[in-house]
């Protein structure tokens, strides 16, 4: 990915959705002015959820999603089937594709009252106008032709529209921030840092600062004392990844405001009061209790990776308990997870925030408290409290 380069997970996703032969494959291709999917005669073409990141005017950089047909049938069809609904938990944008000649049918009605019930905009997108016209133009209905190009720019433009209302106005830390204030990030470079980059949630509140007209340095954690020594001003935070939140903390005078990066990304994109609610829950750990550990991304686990190893050992640590640990990564996230005690989550800097708040929502409908890294290592490390310095509302709620 180049640093230049919009982040998928920060783009606008726009699902296309419908039954097999609605013609959602040829309109992708027709609104993104690309080949980005395979058109076919043949039902069913679509096996699976294919994205591409790309700049669509007028909205800018977006993800696109073409999804396998909602009616496909036999064992492997119904997997198909699921996978369509899953692409709903990331999708910002629902452009659901009617085949014109047969109308809105049982499966559209069932994905309609899903995308309701997930509060995701949509737009009904009648296809084959060239061939039967039905005139539908409300708020979000439009009759398209992928043959002919006819309202293809009318759909994009509605689109846009959409894209507008779902934007956020959210911050990682620029909004705790004034023009000239100093930041001191630390960043440990071990086995699991890419080699040559920041990972993206490091590269994401490094931009965020910049914007904010403020200023930062870098360090590793081995170096944190002699950083702050070396500066003129004091800064205004310590901003440190949470596998060295203890570390940190004893090397950071109690006048520094202090938090980390997976904390910041629990207010950016997920629910850091319910996080901070939930950590708590790590007091009552039994010996059996199943806890699931979960990322949004996928990577090469390595000897000392904070998911499987760091945070299983502080867990025991800290409880004196003998817990059972289920670990998912990526897209894999579990509809049922009723058998959780706990779940602790990454800071879903690869996730986009609808995706996040769906595993969150499913939690909560579930009654299984979900927290994430962050909060829970600086709960179990004492700090919380001092590590929730940047919203002062919420770090009330500790005593």
């Amino acid at each position: 990915m180049s640093l230049n380069s919009v982040p998928a997970a920060e783009r606008v996703h726009i699902g296309f959705f419908g039954k097999r032969n609605a013609g959602k494959s040829s309109l992708v291709n027709a609104v993104t002015s690309q080949s980005l999917a395979i058109v076919s005669d043949v039902p069913g073409t679509t096996t699976d959820p294919v994205t591409k990141t790309m700049e669509l005017l007028p909205i800018g950089p977006v993800v696109i999603i073409d999804t396998p047909g909602i009616d496909d049938e036999g064992e492997l069809g119904k997997l198909r089937v699921e996978k369509s609904y899953q692409a709903l938990n990331k999708t910002n944008i629902a452009v659901v594709v009617v085949d014109s000649a047969a109308g809105i049918e049982a499966e559209e009605k069932a994905l309609l009252e899903k995308i309701k019930e997930k509060n995701i905009p949509y737009i009904i997108a009648y296809s084959k106008s060239d061939i039967i016209d039905l005139g539908k133009k409300t708020d979000n209905e439009i009759s398209v032709s992928s043959e002919t190009g006819e309202n293809i720019n009318e759909l994009r433009e509605l689109i846009g529209k959409f894209a507008e209302k779902n934007g956020s106005e959210k911050h990682i830390i620029s909004d705790k921030i004034e023009p000239g204030d100093m930041l001191v990030l630390v960043v440990p470079v071990d086995k699991a840092a890419p080699k040559g980059r920041l990972i993206l949630p490091q590269q994401q509140t490094i931009r965020d600062i910049l914007d904010a007209h403020a200023m930062c340095v870098v360090t590793q954690d081995d170096r944190l004392k002699q950083t702050l020594d070396s500066l003129s001003v004091k800064p205004k935070f310590v901003i440190t990844d949470s596998q060295v939140f203890a570390k940190v903390s004893r090397d950071t005078p109690e006048d520094i405001a202090l938090t980390s990066f997976s904390i910041l990304f629990a207010n950016y994109k997920g629910n850091l009061r319910l996080a901070v609610e939930s950590a708590v829950v790590l007091d009552s750990i039994n010996d059996g209790d199943n806890i699931l550990i979960a990322e949004g991304c996928t990577h090469h686990r390595q000897c000392g990776d904070i998911g499987t190893v760091k945070l299983p050992a502080l867990i025991g640590k800290y409880t004196g308990k003998k817990p059972v640990f289920t670990w998912t990564s990526g897209t894999e996230f579990r509809d049922d997870l009723s058998q959780y005690k706990l779940i602790i989550h990454c800071g879903g800097c690869m996730l986009n925030e609808q995706e996040m708040q769906s595993r969150i929502a499913s939690a909560q409908r579930q009654g299984v408290p979900i927290t994430n890294y962050g909060t829970a290592i600086a709960y179990m490390n004492g700090i919380l409290k001092r590590s929730l310095s940047p919203f002062p509302e919420i770090q009330q709620l500790i005593l």
